[in-house]
């Protein structure tokens, strides 16, 4: 059985069927060192709800040389988290970072990358974009689920009206999920999410980390960006006027600040999932904007109190019910 466990593979062997998952967690640990208790294991051919420690590895459907993929965080770096580094990293601080701090989207050398992203990068359709439809990019990790906490069941990893979020959203826009890991990683956390074969609304394509191109700021060093020019440059009816991004990491989107818009990172499932409402107030405000023709308009970072401007068929209407109105009484 091969795990693999962020950019390594771990060949593990030597267990029999008659064995169980404990056992097979116990082997996993003597390989990277992440606890028992702290593993998520995707991939398996078993739902994660009838997956314990005392299920044997005979109802797993394990095959030769087969992969699956280890969720899980070393002790040593759990104890890191709260030690503050002694050398600020290269790699830009999400917290520092503000719009007008970095203006890099029209530097011509980071425009060369992303053309090379769009004749290079292939794109593999999984549902035909719809004609008028607007663009709106989901980030995964930390946005859609919390992919470090402890819990063991897909709906409590996963950021509470996900599905509800996603139903409402696809009547108004095209949906494209990005994340800045590899396509085989997006697959798997959909397919645990239930995102990917969702009978009411449908995900047109995925974006992984080979779409992202790496810049150089003069303030913040090297990072790593997701230039939304990457699918403009492929489908002619988008741009930055009918185009928006969430992610919880401001960098992401540091090529085209105008379309993005910061999510409240989703932490600590287990706990947050029974208060988290963001995805209820984001569906609202997608809902809000989605007649207008131009969301170069909008301050995406004042979302929260966004208020719909009445149109002039809404002005007429209310004009008329309030005429209506006079003649009853």
């Amino acid at each position: 059985l091969t795990v693999k466990y962020g950019k390594d593979d771990h060949t593990i062997s030597g267990l029999s069927c008659t064995q169980t998952v404990k056992d097979l967690k116990q082997a996993i640990y003597e390989r990277t060192h992440v606890q028992p208790t702290r593993q998520k294991l995707l991939g398996l051919k078993i739902k994660l709800n009838e997956l314990t420690d005392e299920t044997p590895l005979s109802a797993l459907q394990l095959r030769p040389n087969m992969k699956i993929m280890l969720m899980g965080t070393k002790e040593e770096q759990i104890e890191k988290i709260s030690e503050t580094p002694k050398d600020m990293p290269e790699v830009l601080n999400d917290f520092d970072i503000e719009e007008e701090d970095v203006a890099i989207e029209d530097r011509e050398e980071f425009l060369a990358k992303i053309e090379r992203r769009v004749k290079t990068y292939k794109i593999n359709t999984l549902n035909e974009c719809r004609p008028g439809k607007k663009l709106l990019v989901l980030d995964i990790d930390y946005t859609l689920f919390d992919h470090r906490s402890t819990a063991e069941q897909a709906n409590e990893l996963m950021r509470p009206y996900l599905h509800e979020f996603l139903t409402e959203a696809y009547k108004n826009y095209d949906i494209v999920i990005w994340s800045a890991t590899g396509m085989k990683w997006i697959e798997t956390k959909l397919k645990l999410l239930g995102v990917s074969n969702h009978t009411d609304y449908k995900i047109c394509f995925y974006l992984d980390a080979d779409a992202m191109i790496s810049v150089h700021t003069p303030k913040y060093g090297v990072i790593e960006v997701k230039p939304l020019g990457v699918i403009w440059g492929k489908y002619e009816q988008w741009s930055e006027k009918n185009t928006i991004m969430f992610d919880d990491i401001r960098r992401n989107f540091i090529m085209n600040p105008n379309c993005g818009l910061r999510i409240k990172a989703f932490r600590d499932s287990r706990v947050s999932r029974f208060t988290d409402t963001e995805l209820v107030k984001l569906t609202e405000y997608l809902n809000a904007i989605a007649d207008l023709d131009d969301f170069t308009t909008l301050e995406h970072r004042n979302w929260r109190d966004y208020r719909k401007k009445p149109t002039h068929k809404s002005l007429k209407r209310k004009e008329r019910d309030s005429d209506e109105s006079r003649h009853k009484t």
